[in-house]
């Protein structure tokens, strides 16, 4: 099974081509991601409307180096598979549109992934990690503990009330003049820093339940920062590192709570796993493997570059579903918010009316290739995926402004 995925929720363009084989295993056959930081550099940040227009000029030309890397042609896909949301809704639209248009006019299933589940599903890809799993999912946007029991199947055990992991990690760079992107430069400070000089509150210590808290350990780094200003590159140095510690002690006194719930509710998870660009961070991964020892669980992480946003991990996602036999139709949506426990629930309303013919013509269209606003129930696309009956309007009008994207969206490379 051969699928092409795409990946634009934020501020990363990426396409990549992976085979799922029959036994489960997997091969990465392309995986290109090309960085939108120097184009967010000077704002400290990613902005949206950038990032969108970005996304417009490169994608084009990231798919088609993926599928030359591949040595495949569109014909010889099994799926396309495109990351629908959660994440910021310009980007969404131009990457889901354009897998839409490829799905359309090479006749091939389309799966609009869960960006969240396909972190959550690359384990798989990378180890075959059998379900259960307790998941520990950390990026910029998204601190959770998940319960994985199976492809779309998703139990949400703790969340974070304000802020994600990631983000702390980006403001705290900010504050400190350490630029953008801040994970990587907080950690590089920190690994020369004293973590003990300053003592930063570890939020939610103790608590029954499994959930974080960010933002009253940025406001004591803020505080500390103010009454020593100005900062040495050594206080920006002890800083990090303190900020660091209390992270990291905070997430493994959650994540400890974390596998307590699960075991009670669902048994013995198979591991534990971390995923997201934060898992990344080589003191988390440290201590998540300490962690596991003393739970006497099984820790899996992806490689590095597997756990930051890539398209790898959204055509495995991808494959997972399509070989469960499902899909979606052209009229599924692009969304900014899309909690990973609610992949798969149905959403009420009535479906759009429009089909296509196997031969590609249409016989009705109330519907857009952007979607009606409710999106619509994964499609049973049998045992090796048909694509005889989708939904769709007249695939050759361009895209308005109404749409939120401008009609080069359209990749020319899928004529």
């Amino acid at each position: 099974m051969l699928v092409l995925g795409i990946e634009t929720t934020c501020d990363e363009t990426a396409a990549a081509v992976v085979e799922r084989h029959d036994d489960g295993q997997a091969t990465i056959l392309a995986n290109v991601v090309l960085s939108q930081i120097a184009e967010h550099a000077a704002f400290g940040g990613v902005v949206p409307e950038i990032a969108a227009r970005a996304h417009v000029e490169a994608l084009d030309l990231v798919i088609a180096t993926a599928m030359a890397e591949a040595g495949r042609d569109f014909g010889a896909l099994d799926g396309v598979a495109a990351a629908a949301g959660p994440g910021l809704i310009g980007g969404v639209i131009v990457g889901l549109i354009t897998a839409k248009v490829i799905a359309l006019v090479h006749k091939k299933p389309l799966m609009a992934v869960n960006h969240l589940e396909a972190h959550a599903l690359t384990v798989r890809l990378t180890d075959e990690t059998p379900f259960p799993y307790c998941l520990f999912l950390a990026s910029g946007g998204h601190t959770q503990i998940v319960a994985v029991r199976g492809v779309g199947d998703y139990v949400r055990l703790g969340t974070t009330r304000d802020d994600a992991i990631g983000e702390a990690f980006d403001k705290t760079a900010k504050l400190l003049g350490l630029g953008y992107p801040g994970g990587q430069r907080v950690e590089r400070e920190a690994a020369r820093g004293d973590p003990f000089r300053f003592n930063l509150p570890r939020p939610m210590l103790g608590r029954q339940d499994a959930d974080f808290s960010l933002s009253g350990l940025k406001t004591a780094l803020r505080l500390e920062a103010e009454k020593i200003a100005p900062l040495t590159h050594q206080d920006v140095a002890d800083l990090c590192a303190s900020f660091q510690l209390a992270v990291v002690e905070m997430v493994v006194d959650r994540l400890r709570h974390g596998l307590r719930i699960f075991r009670e509710r669902f048994g013995v998870p198979c591991a534990l796993v971390a995923a997201g660009g934060v898992a990344a961070n080589d003191a988390i991964r440290k201590a998540l493997l300490n962690l596991a020892a003393q739970e006497h669980v099984a820790l899996m992480v992806p490689p590095p570059s597997l756990c930051t946003d890539n398209a790898a991990m959204i055509a495995w996602a991808g494959a997972e579903r399509l070989a469960q036999g499902l899909c979606d139709g052209l009229d599924s949506s692009p969304r900014a918010r899309w909690p990973l426990d609610q992949v798969g629930a149905l959403l009420p309303g009535p479906r759009p009316h429009a089909t296509v013919k196997a031969d590609g013509a249409a016989l009705s269209s109330h519907s857009s290739l952007v979607g009606d606003r409710r999106g619509g129930e994964p499609r049973d696309c049998g045992p090796k995926a048909p694509h005889t009956s989708i939904s769709t309007i007249d695939p050759f009008r361009p895209a308005g402004e109404e749409d939120g994207v401008s009609s080069n969206t359209v990749p020319s490379a899928v004529a």
